[in-house]
């Protein structure tokens, strides 16, 4: 991965960071493999690495198809889903997937509105420019 990619990407998850509510965020490519990811350090994973890989596999996959319907509803800005333990998030971008786990009681709106702001101009057409 080039430096300035590697450079922009570290940023972006320490400003994301700066949400208290946030257990892991990464950025993950089209074929499901982690990029750049950091995990709060006070968190213990609720998956090992081989059940955590199968996730961003899936959630690959997910994305994928959820491109089927952009021409009829438009793309997808965020998904998101609420577990009883955590708070999952996905924000497809131009080259990457960013996921987010969160904990449970995060105002999901709030954050996903946080998290397109501090993406910046990976995202800007969700405001429409």
């Amino acid at each position: 991965m080039p430096n300035r990619q590697e450079k922009f990407l570290q940023e972006k998850l320490d400003e994301i960071f700066t949400e208290r509510e946030i257990r892991f965020a990464g950025f993950i490519d089209f074929d499901g493999n982690l990029i750049k990811g950091k995990i709060r350090e006070d968190i213990v994973p609720f998956e090992n690495d081989e059940e955590q890989r199968k996730i961003f596999r899936e959630l690959a996959i997910r994305v994928a198809t959820r491109v089927k319907f952009d021409y009829s509803m438009g793309r997808v800005k965020y998904s998101a889903s609420r577990r009883e333990k955590l708070v999952m998030m996905s924000f497809p971008l131009d080259k990457f997937i960013l996921l987010i786990t969160a904990e449970p009681n995060v105002n999901i709106d709030r954050l996903a509105y946080k998290i397109i702001q501090l993406l910046g101009n990976e995202w800007s057409e969700f405001f429409g420019q």
